[in-house]
């Protein structure tokens, strides 16, 4: 089957070639230009789409109130925010609601193409692992009280599923690959995002606080996702006995 793309955008001559190209490329595309139709798709079929590409200035409901209500919804396929919004505040706002990726207008096609292709690519690996008889996964991690496995995007915090999104997913796999480390918000935006870290700092800083209401008995006195003073923050996979964290929380 196909992948199956989903482009909100009010603008035809932005929106008609996007979905010329992504056909070329082998994907089955519908294009909407407002909000509520969107919605109304999602509503028919739950599952109705591998990917939704999104403008934040639309009629009737701004990209913001479809990717809230999706998110609201349980609806966790991957959206890649296409706006002329420049901002950081945008970007940080379309993270927050649980935006995948943030391209801004005017935009290259060719990476626009790599983009999508990365995020189906993760899609699909995330849709494939289901499995009459589960196996157990190479790619589980486990602190206490948490089991993530990262294959099956799957997690349970003291014995109850919890839903994340993909990039709170990605978030929690590089701490876990990087226990025990000092990392700089740089380093996360650089290598969970692939932004530009001067422009989008403050998400990460968001996203930490997200993993806390996750996982954090706690999230006021974190013991496992700990801020370090002017540098970033360090994953601590089972604090020694019962001292608190030496790091000092950001204001």
């Amino acid at each position: 089957m196909k992948p199956r793309i989903l482009i909100v955008e009010d603008e035809r001559h932005i929106g008609l070639p996007l979905k010329f190209n992504c056909d070329a490329e082998g994907y089955e595309t519908t294009l909407v230009e407002d909000g509520p139709s969107a919605l109304r798709l999602f509503e028919q079929n739950l599952q109705a789409f591998d990917l939704l590409i999104l403008d934040l200035m639309l009629p009737q409901m701004s990209g913001y109130g479809v990717l809230e209500r999706l998110r609201k919804s349980g609806i966790q396929v991957p959206v890649l925010i296409l706006s002329a919004r420049t901002l950081s505040e945008d970007r940080v706002r379309g993270f927050d609601l649980g935006a995948d990726q943030y391209m801004t207008k005017p935009f290259e096609l060719a990476e626009l193409l790599s983009r999508v292709r990365s995020l189906l690519q993760r899609h699909s690996q995330i849709r494939g692992t289901t499995a009459p008889e589960p196996k157990p996964s190479a790619d589980v991690f486990e602190f206490p009280g948490v089991v993530a496995d990262f294959s099956r995007h799957e997690v349970s915090v003291r014995g109850e599923p919890r839903t994340l999104t993909s990039l709170e997913m990605k978030l929690l796999k590089f701490f876990s690959e990087h226990e025990g480390v000092v990392l700089t918000r740089n380093q996360l935006l650089d290598n969970v995002w692939g932004l530009d870290s001067n422009s989008t700092a403050r998400t990460v800083d968001n996203f930490i606080a997200r993993l806390r209401q996750h996982f954090e008995v706690d999230p006021a006195k974190p013991r496992h996702f700990l801020s370090v003073r002017g540098v970033g923050y360090r994953f601590i996979a089972e604090p020694v006995g019962g001292a608190e964290p030496v790091e000092s929380e950001e204001p």
